[in-house]
């Protein structure tokens, strides 16, 4: 099954419904509920969604966010991800560190809007677009 490791920006995408965004966020999450490709995320996507979210309120955003965390897995972030990561040439260390969960959990694509933030990837960098234009 194909393994896609999200940015965090797709998650909020979906979960606030960002225009004209979310359409193929909801696209790739409904590829998940059908077991179609199995989703993977850092763990700071929660936090960095939680505070980007606060405007839902705490008990809106725990449910976005469980609701999410029924259709993703939780990419490991150890010592060794943040080793690499201090040690990589990423300029963004957060950046950094959820290139270094991708490659842990042997991620076949990293979808993100922003594909210069992993210019130096070697997993292949797709927008939500991009990669169901491959489906």
């Amino acid at each position: 099954m194909t393994r896609l490791f999200l940015d965090t920006n797709i998650v909020v995408d979906l979960l606030d419904r960002r225009e004209p965004f979310c359409h193929d966020a909801v696209r790739i999450f409904t590829m998940a509920y059908n077991r179609q490709v199995q989703l993977f995320v850092s763990p700071m996507t929660f936090t960095t969604a939680s505070f980007l979210l606060r405007r839902h309120g705490t008990e809106g955003v725990r449910n976005l966010l469980s609701n999410f965390r029924q259709l993703s897995r939780v990419a490991t972030v150890n010592e060794r991800t943040i080793d690499d990561s201090l040690a990589s040439q990423f300029k963004d260390f957060e950046d950094a560190v959820q290139y270094y969960a991708a490659v842990k959990i042997k991620a076949d694509f990293i979808i993100t809007r922003n594909g210069k933030d992993f210019a130096l990837s070697q997993i292949p960098v797709l927008t939500p677009s991009e990669f169901l234009e491959l489906k």
